[in-house]
């Protein structure tokens, strides 16, 4: 679909898409704005909106499960196309493009990868689960909002871009106390992953490796945004 005229304006800001408040913080930037919630129909409605308020791209950004099972956290991904129930959605080639230009001149060169990521409406914490979803998708990564910002911008006629980084590896299951604290929100309560050490304690260990991990895909974020910052690549057109 051809982009709408009356959207195509370089005094519009692009929208970054992201499922949790850090990952909104990280992106937003001259000319960057973000919107994010951990529940579908709460980012559905905080994207339509920022979309009716006019913008020239709409780009997730933020973190994502690995499927591919060479994907080591950090790993930085730029999507080719997101697969999902809702069907399959192409990112706009040019714009994905710079976007792997700015990032493959820096030493981010080494963690990036450019292939299909894949949606899904819950989160994947089991190893088996990834491991499935990428031998029927091909995908390299999965997050619970790519499909959905791209299924906005194609309706919306807008291009779109998907830059995350890979978190929990495909080898890897996540602990229950690792989700327990998400609130729908897209912020964090720790009470109730307290509590659910408290019940398991035996989950401690595999919730350090799951901080570690973070700290990780956080650090390739924040060195992500600040290239894109420097370059324009996040920015359309």
């Amino acid at each position: 679909m051809a982009a709408r005229p009356d959207r195509m304006n370089a005094s519009l800001p692009v929208i970054a898409v992201t499922g949790m408040a850090f990952e909104a913080r990280i992106a937003r930037g001259k000319g960057v704005e973000a919107v994010f919630a951990a529940r579908a129909d709460l980012l559905e409605r905080a994207l339509n909106e920022a979309v009716a308020r006019g913008c020239a791209g709409i780009v997730s950004f933020g973190t994502a499960g690995g499927l591919a099972p060479d994907l080591a956290p950090g790993a930085l991904i730029v999507a080719s196309s997101v697969h999902s129930p809702l069907g399959q959605v192409n990112t706009d080639l040019r714009w994905s493009a710079r976007i792997v230009t700015a990032l493959g001149a820096t030493p981010l060169h080494a963690k990036l990868r450019r292939g299909p990521m894949a949606g899904v409406g819950a989160p994947l914490v089991g190893a088996a689960d990834k491991a499935a979803l990428h031998a029927s998708t091909g995908a390299l990564a999965v997050d619970m909002e790519s499909h959905l910002a791209g299924a906005i911008a194609e309706a919306n006629g807008l291009p779109f871009a998907v830059c995350r980084a890979v978190v929990d590896p495909a080898w890897r299951t996540l602990p229950s106390a690792a989700t327990a604290g998400l609130r729908d929100d897209g912020t964090t309560a720790i009470g109730p992953i307290l509590r659910e050490l408290a019940r398991q304690p035996s989950q401690l260990g595999g919730l350090l490796q799951v901080a570690a991990d973070a700290r990780a895909a956080r650090s390739t974020l924040v060195a992500a945004r600040h290239v894109l910052e420097r370059s324009g690549a996040l920015l359309f057109p």
